[in-house]
């Protein structure tokens, strides 16, 4: 049972180069370098929402307020 939760999206790593306009090898690295979160299932991974929205706010940049 799943509790009444939201259902997890998933996305492919292909889907995820295309989102960022990067070679897919590029998200492969971020994986590998756990830069990017990510779920295998059998010899493919899988990221889900929360981790794309975890990946984009740890590379936020800062910028001070503008006087």
């Amino acid at each position: 049972m799943n509790g009444g939760g939201a259902v997890l999206q998933l996305y492919t790593c292909q889907e995820i180069a295309e989102r960022y306009r990067v070679e897919v090898i590029t998200v492969w690295d971020w994986i590998r370098k756990k830069k990017l979160p990510a779920i295998k299932i059998g010899r493919d991974y899988r990221v889900s929402d929360r981790d794309i929205e975890y990946f984009e706010s740890t590379r936020k940049t800062v910028h001070p307020p503008i006087k």
